[in-house]
């Protein structure tokens, strides 16, 4: 009995189906990114002679490679950063032309005169861990954030929305008739409180 021939298989559409698949998965595949930190950079405007800061204004961060915190050269955890930033922000110690008339804190001479004279000084360890790094930034920012918000409130009590809400709804595209109405406002307590967060060249342990 004579063997049957085998049917032959037509290959020729299996290399149009898988360009199909392929579309198909790079269509519907969500690719995350990561997200960096939002910083706006110093003009590049150099500056002949700098200002002389005094010590007292500057408030020091340090993070070691353990993840340890130093401010002001005291052992702090993260959840007390914030409040700390603020006393010092907000410390009020400066007289005459330097006197700040909003402040609330404890004008000590030796902290900070008011908030524009005010610098925090963040510096950290080439091994600290990316997540210490990240929570000590967000600690740092919403003590800005915070007293802002105090400000915002105490001027604008009718207006309805918080510092943070009129902040993302000046940054809304689909509000933008707001923005000429919101922009003086937020202007004002930024002015207030300017946020003057300087990061020093991180450390590299030997």
């Amino acid at each position: 009995m004579a063997k049957r021939a085998a049917p032959e298989v037509n290959a020729g559409s299996m290399a149009d189906i898988a360009f199909l698949l392929l579309i198909f998965f790079l269509v519907t595949t969500t690719i995350e990114t990561d997200s960096g930190i939002n910083r706006k950079l110093p003009p590049t405007d150099e500056v002949v002679d700098p200002p002389i800061i005094k010590e007292r204004n500057i408030f020091t961060v340090v993070v070691n490679k353990n993840n340890q915190l130093l401010v002001e050269e005291k052992p702090m955890e993260i959840s007390e950063i914030r409040q700390a930033a603020m006393e010092f922000l907000d410390n009020g110690g400066g007289k005459d032309e330097e006197a700040c008339s909003y402040c609330k804190g404890s004008a000590d001479t030796s902290s900070s005169d008011n908030p524009v004279k005010a610098i925090i000084s963040l510096k950290n360890d080439r091994e600290t861990s990316y997540k210490v790094y990240i929570a000590v930034q967000n600690e740092l920012v919403a003590a800005y954030n915070d007293l802002r918000e105090r400000e915002f409130t105490s001027l604008n009590p009718n207006i309805g929305l918080s510092y943070m809400e009129a902040s993302k709804r000046y940054s809304d595209p689909r509000y933008v008739s707001d923005r000429e109405r919101l922009k003086p406002l937020l202007d004002e307590v930024k002015a207030m409180y300017p946020q003057k967060l300087s990061e020093a060249e991180p450390s590299k342990n030997n």
